[in-house]
């Protein structure tokens, strides 16, 4: 199917390793993913969120959901599907 100019885009942003943005209109799953990461609880402020893993495992699913790159806000830039999974697994691990 060929997506028009009428039809939502999905997208993520992720920021200090969390959802900072996204846009899931009309996708079932995502939006039943999103229900449930805040049913955990979740800051307002993505600086302030710290995930438990259940909730990183979500936000990776919807990595998956997403057609294309994910944008990574602090860092100005898109990354792979792959990438932006480590980027989430591994934001704040002290790197040797």
């Amino acid at each position: 199917m060929e997506k028009t100019d009428n039809e939502p885009i999905n997208y993520l942003t992720l920021k200090w390793g969390t959802l900072k943005a996204w846009n899931f209109v009309g996708n079932e799953e995502a939006i039943k993913l999103l229900k449930r990461y805040n049913e955990i609880g979740s800051s307002p402020s993505a600086m302030m969120q710290r995930d438990t893993p259940e909730q990183q495992g979500i936000i990776c699913k919807l990595i998956e959901l997403v057609p294309g790159k994910i944008y990574l806000d602090w860092e100005d830039r898109h990354v792979s599907q792959e990438e932006a999974k480590r980027y989430v697994l591994d934001y704040g691990k002290r790197r040797l």
